[in-house]
């Protein structure tokens, strides 16, 4: 017995492409190459483009610039110190992770010290050094606990957030340029 064709799999491929766009992703794998425009894979809000003149990519956007591979289908960011990459699939960027484990410990050891230290060093004098009991400021030291621990930890957060370069920080951090009219 011979079924006709099934037209809901043509209207289940038309609603794939739909997704596919509304996602900003095209509908067919595409190869890397200078005349498209892709989303940027560090803001993930922007589109990189081809700069004229010369073998590189710019964000619209968070204006990073990219320097492209075409033979690997990977790009690299070349304006920031943490040297990022991502490979193209046909329809998205991939990371591409650098196993670097022994530096991604030290960073995060030394965030941990830059944190816990100058707090404990606040604390340890409060302790060695305690206010006079039933003084009025005796509830002080623990607010200068507190406050060293929150400065520091915030400090220490903006750090690692610049150094991993994370895509909502990024974009948060552009729309408040945008916002203030410095851009």
């Amino acid at each position: 017995m011979q079924y006709p064709a099934n037209h809901n799999s043509s209207k289940a491929d038309s609603s794939k492409a739909d997704s596919s766009k509304a996602l900003g992703l095209p509908a067919e794998p595409t190869l890397l190459s200078h005349q498209e425009t892709y989303i940027c894979p560090i803001c993930r809000h922007g589109q990189i483009a081809e700069l004229i003149l010369m073998d590189a990519f710019a964000c619209n956007f968070c204006r990073h610039i990219f320097t492209a591979n075409f033979p690997t289908q990977s790009i690299q960011v070349v304006d920031s110190s943490q040297p990022m990459s991502w490979r193209w699939n046909g329809r998205k960027w991939q990371s591409v992770y650098h196993h670097t484990s022994s530096l991604t410990l030290v960073v995060w050891l030394i965030s941990a010290i830059l944190v816990m230290l100058p707090a404990s060093i606040v604390w340890l004098s409060s302790v060695l050094f305690p206010p006079l009991p039933g003084s009025t400021w005796s509830w002080f030291p623990q607010l200068w606990v507190a406050c060293t621990f929150g400065s520091h930890l915030v400090m220490v957060s903006w750090l690692l957030i610049e150094h991993y370069q994370w895509p909502l920080y990024i974009a948060t951090r552009v729309r408040i340029l945008q916002w203030l009219g410095r851009r």
